[in-house]
């Protein structure tokens, strides 16, 4: 890779998607020299070209977790107080795995009363700011690469509650509505876990549109509330309206 190639891939893991047009005025060079780039970038498979540009590579594993954590922060602190503000005070939650999720976590550090259950370290961790906040963290397999525990231990112990909201994230989602993932166990998990609360809520940013992934979780008729930064395709949002499932646009 030349330098301004490494550099158009550090932008990508940072906001994950990087755009032609943007690229060359960032750049000063024409767009056939950023379509080039792109498209060797893409033949390396360090890239998935979309029209316009490309994507962070996605398939069969998913994006490394510090990765994850640094894309569309913005966006992912929008939709974290959208969630958050609908949650109220003296209120039981689970909340799963993802880099979404642990950001509404930090902003449920100023609820009052709650009690949440989480397979996610990170979620407990950052929660114990909140001294008014029971936490509650479930066994299983410890997976090292993003502080979550899966597996059917898991599973188990998630079927005991039955709070009034889950918060659950995904990896990919697809046109017509599905929850993607890429760990059996891990969607295991969050299938109990959206089956059990009395309202289920997703979070996530509309880049997971231009993702995919193998295994599905639920769909969004399944959902109660889709908290996303940007309107999703008007055929999904027709869909949302014909299931009865709200979708919060993060401003």
């Amino acid at each position: 890779m030349n330098i301004r190639q490494m550099e158009i891939l550090e932008i990508a893991r940072a906001s994950g998607r990087v755009g032609v047009e943007e690229l060359a005025e960032r750049f000063d060079v024409t767009l056939q020299t950023i379509r080039r780039d792109l498209g060797e970038l893409a033949d390396h498979g360090m890239l998935d070209r979309i029209h316009g540009g490309a994507v962070m590579r996605s398939g069969v594993s998913n994006i490394g977790y510090a990765e994850r954590r640094r894309m569309h922060e913005d966006a992912k602190a929008a939709i974290a107080r959208a969630c958050a503000a609908r949650i109220p005070d003296n209120s039981s939650i689970i909340i799963n795995l993802g880099t979404t999720t642990e950001a509404v976590a930090r902003e449920l550090l100023g609820h009052r009363n709650l009690t949440v259950i989480t397979n996610n370290m990170n979620v407990a961790n950052i929660l114990v700011g909140n001294d008014s906040c029971e936490i509650v963290v479930a066994g299983g397999a410890l997976r090292r690469s993003d502080g979550g525990l899966v597996g059917d231990l898991t599973t188990e112990f998630m079927a005991q509650f039955k709070p009034d909201y889950a918060i659950i994230g995904a990896s990919a989602l697809d046109a017509d509505g599905d929850l993607l993932d890429f760990d059996m166990a891990e969607v295991r998990v969050s299938r109990a876990i959206a089956g059990l609360a009395r309202k289920c809520f997703l979070v996530t940013d509309i880049s997971k549109l231009e993702r995919s992934a193998p295994v599905r979780i639920i769909s969004m008729s399944d959902l109660d509330t889709v908290f996303v930064d940007r309107p999703l395709p008007d055929a999904l949002m027709r869909k949302c309206g014909e299931w009865q499932t709200a979708v919060v646009i993060a401003c």
